[in-house]
């Protein structure tokens, strides 16, 4: 494969639109989510156990929106106004974080996000799909994610830049998150194109029986990428443990900073190297790193182990969150695409509930080091699942 084949330069402008669009909305998700965890913990008084809830209720729900809005982009061949939608709902939810004064408006203030989340996720990864030729889908995913991951590192360190600025004051830095979510909506808006011919072929609904059309391979991907989410619960608790062992207030955003850091560098590369060797190399490395990475989390000493630990973890995301995508996409045909991202979204959405809810269980009732050596354990389960995995040729 020339390097001209998976340049950056040369993958389409669309693929570039949506990674900067994607960019902007997490400078903003996440400049809040750097602080939320601690917000909800100490600011408001919940425990790890809630927080867990909160998390896992907003992430599954983002996860299951997938599948009805990849269903309506399918049906209704407009991925681009399901876009809109969805990352138009989580700019106007910004406002509330900051107001919020109880745990459950925070909760609704983060389904509500999510919501928008899921709601753009499937529409907007089978555009990536639509505008890029099979030879290039890794590396145009792996692009997308590392564009998005730059600005979920940028709004953490926003967030520390403004804590200090405001001398800590969570709700006046939360403020400032309106403004890059609605720059997102206007790049969205403005410079991403959607191809003529899924605007104007329009088909009717999908029937149960094309649903069982994705094929075995399909279904292998999303049963072995839901074990994979229970061994990854919500990056909150991430934040509460490096609090625990003595990171500062202000600089509790650093934590998913550091993570992003990892994740963005790692995505595009990621997404190259599954164009050339498949995504199986790929995915067995990822889960090894993330049992180092729960390993050092549960028994790491101090700041910098655990840091290293978060390092390893936003690896890992780099290593596989695009590669799944893309293999999502290949195991799809193009007239299901939506669906097939939606489906793998309400599957691992539900693991995400589960996974998120043990996690603060586990933390309550036992200890944080049982949280993570308990996600380990998943990671090995998925690892023995991943190994299954055979290649096969690009879907149509």
């Amino acid at each position: 494969m020339s390097s001209k084949t998976t340049s950056p330069a040369h993958l389409p402008r669309t693929v570039w639109a949506l990674g900067f669009t994607s960019l902007f909305m997490d400078v903003s998700s996440e400049l809040i989510h750097g602080l939320l965890p601690l917000f909800l913990v100490v600011s408001l008084g919940a425990s790890a156990a809630v927080l867990g809830l909160v998390e896992g209720i907003a992430e599954a729900a983002a996860q299951i929106a997938r599948v009805f809005s990849g269903w309506l982009s399918d049906t209704l061949q407009r991925r681009k106004a399901l876009a809109v939608a969805g990352y138009g709902l989580a700019a106007i939810t910004k406002p509330l974080f900051p107001i919020a004064s109880a745990v459950w408006v925070v909760a609704a203030a983060r389904f509500l996000d999510r919501i928008g989340k899921g709601v753009r996720g499937a529409p907007r990864d089978a555009l990536v799909a639509d505008v890029t030729p099979p030879a290039q889908r890794g590396a145009a995913f792996g692009l997308r994610q590392s564009l998005d991951t730059v600005g979920a590192t940028v709004g953490p360190l926003l967030a520390i830049g403004l804590m200090v600025l405001l001398n800590d004051d969570i709700r006046a830095v939360l403020w400032f998150a309106v403004i890059p979510a609605v720059i997102s909506v206007v790049i969205l808006m403005v410079f991403v194109k959607e191809p003529a011919a899924t605007a104007k072929e329009k088909r009717v609904p999908i029937k149960l029986h094309e649903v069982g059309a994705l094929g075995r391979f399909y279904w292998f991907v999303v049963a072995a990428g839901a074990v994979f989410t229970l061994a990854r619960f919500s990056e909150a608790f991430l934040v509460i443990r490096a609090y625990d062992l003595g990171l500062a207030l202000a600089l509790a955003p650093a934590v998913i900073a550091v993570m992003s850091v990892l994740f963005a560098i790692s995505a595009y590369p990621a997404g190259r190297l599954q164009d050339r060797f498949g995504a199986k190399p790929l995915l067995v490395a990822g889960l090894a790193v993330l049992i180092a990475a729960d390993v050092l989390l549960a028994f790491g000493e101090g700041l910098a182990a655990v840091f290293l630990g978060i390092g390893l973890w936003g690896l890992h995301m780099g290593l596989t969150q695009g590669v799944l995508s893309a293999l999502v996409a290949d195991a799809a045909p193009a007239r299901l695409r939506g669906t097939a991202f939606g489906l793998f979204g309400l599957v691992t959405g539900l693991a995400t509930l589960l996974a998120s809810v043990a996690a603060g269980i586990l933390w309550d009732a036992v200890s944080p080091e049982a949280t993570f050596l308990t996600g380990a354990g998943f990671a090995a389960l998925a690892l023995l699942g991943f190994l299954g995995i055979r290649g096969r040729k690009q879907a149509a």
